[in-house]
């Protein structure tokens, strides 16, 4: 079974940075993504990078936050750089362990879920 562990969340003011990481056990092929969820809204996705090594990232952060991969250590990283407080919110990895080509953007496209980190910005 393959459990997403999240780290790097914190507390960070406006225009500031940070960097997630999510390690997966198993093989370094998977799909992962990072979702967010701020109090009293839905789960978003912010972005993905396939077995290929294909990225997406949501429009709201492009050009801000990149996803990225290191295999050798089965870990997937989110630097976000340039943070508003908008970008505060719960932040899930998730896991797909279908090499397809699989709505990326879509929650339930994702095997395995992490437990979340937060991330706060503060102006």
């Amino acid at each position: 079974q393959v459990q997403p562990v999240e780290s790097g969340g914190g507390l960070v003011q406006t225009g500031g940075s940070l960097r997630l990481s999510c390690a997966a056990s198993g093989r370094s092929s998977y799909t992962m993504a990072w979702f967010r969820q701020a109090s009293g809204k839905e789960r978003e996705f912010v972005a993905g990078i396939r077995w290929n090594a294909i990225t997406y990232h949501a429009d709201s952060v492009k050009g801000r936050f990149t996803i990225s991969r290191d295999n050798a250590k089965n870990t997937v990283y989110l630097q976000m750089n340039s943070l508003k407080t908008e970008d505060t919110a719960v932040y899930y990895c998730a896991v797909r362990t279908a090499i397809d080509y699989s709505p990326i953007y879509s929650a339930r496209a994702y095997d395995y879920w992490g437990q979340g980190t937060q991330v706060t910005v503060s102006s």
